[in-house]
């Protein structure tokens, strides 16, 4: 969201569109629409990126590989990448979902490789070789003043160049239904990773040059849904979506993997951090605000938000939050000024 616009993806009778919509009212202020697969696989299907603005543009990956750089203010087609032909890539079980990452004259994705394009005008600078895709976000790291790029795909944690996508180092981390679908989470020389299905988390710490691992375990085992790293701690969903009456809001040291407390209800639902409070969103639409303290879990306020099956992150915005569910109702409400 900017300058009073909000920007998401849908997808109704066999194609995806991309939205551009006025964040006061709602109101669709220009879409781009295209062909493009649902892949229903066990959940609703439809896009799985988030829009990433940059400056005058906005860049989206749809659930079939179709990259696009389009003008924010208008939605004129930039350029366009097919990912499927441009990288000799097949479709994975659970389509495309990752968010393009901008950093600098790049825009960087994980698609079965690691790949750069030009942003300004969809030239690829680089991709690395075949993997098992993943369905997260490259996420930066910086060593030594050297920009490198952490990506967790469905073989494992893979560190590369962002120069040219040469590989640094790569440590084996495989789901059991290849569903690795969260984004590193970099702090410092740290690189902090969790996947469902019981496999669970691990910290590594990188040297420069290789990966070294800080400890692992399954107090955090995040199926879809990233955790949020503050003060040190990690929140997060513990679980999976199919059990969602048993998966725990889990806070966690980041340091140390030591879990300090964890709470049942939520289901596989989704949060962000405000001013020193989770905004989470449960995965039956409930809108709760909670202090972000490792001391204990403390509720302040809840609502009913949404209805249906919410997976998707909300936003926050000027005290206002703008939720999607899975079926695609997008509503907004005011949290409370205290």
């Amino acid at each position: 969201m900017a300058e009073g616009r909000l920007f998401t993806m849908g997808h109704t009778a066999g194609k995806e569109s991309i939205y551009c919509l006025n964040t006061g009212n709602g109101e669709t202020v220009w879409s781009f629409s295209y062909a493009s697969p649902l892949v229903d696989n066990l959940h609703d299907g439809g896009p799985g990126a988030t829009p990433t603005l940059d400056g005058k543009f906005v860049y989206t990956l749809g659930r079939g590989g179709q990259l696009y750089c389009l003008s924010a203010e208008t939605g004129k087609v930039v350029w366009s990448r097919m990912l499927q032909e441009d990288l000799d890539v097949e479709l994975p079980e659970w389509g495309f979902t990752s968010s393009p990452l901008i950093l600098d004259n790049q825009v960087v994705l994980e698609a079965g490789r690691v790949v750069s394009y030009d942003k300004l005008t969809g030239r690829k600078n680089w991709q690395t070789k075949r993997h098992a895709a993943g369905y997260g976000t490259p996420a930066l790291l910086e060593s030594g003043g050297q920009p490198l790029l952490a990506t967790l795909d469905c073989d494992g944690l893979r560190i590369v160049r962002s120069s040219d996508g040469k590989e640094v180092d790569f440590q084996s981390w495989e789901s059991p239904f290849l569903t690795n679908s969260t984004t590193p989470i970099v702090q410092g020389d740290k690189v902090f990773i969790s996947t469902g299905y019981n496999v669970g988390c691990a910290l590594f710490r990188f040297s420069g040059s290789s990966l070294e691992l800080v400890y692992s375990n399954r107090e955090m085992r995040n199926h879809f849904n990233n955790c949020i790293l503050l003060d040190g701690h990690l929140y997060g969903f513990d679980g999976n979506s199919n059990l969602g009456r048993v998966v725990q809001l889990t806070c966690m040291n980041f340091a140390t993997g030591e879990v300090l407390w964890k709470k049942r209800g939520l289901g596989c639902g989704s949060l962000m951090v405000a001013n020193g409070k989770l905004v989470l969103l449960s995965d039956k639409g409930d809108l709760v605000v909670a202090k972000a303290t490792p001391k204990s879990y403390q509720e302040l306020c809840r609502s009913r938000f949404l209805s249906g099956r919410c997976w998707t992150m909300p936003v926050l915005l000027n005290g206002f939050v703008y939720g999607r569910s899975a079926r695609g109702q997008l509503t907004c409400l005011r949290l409370p000024a205290e």
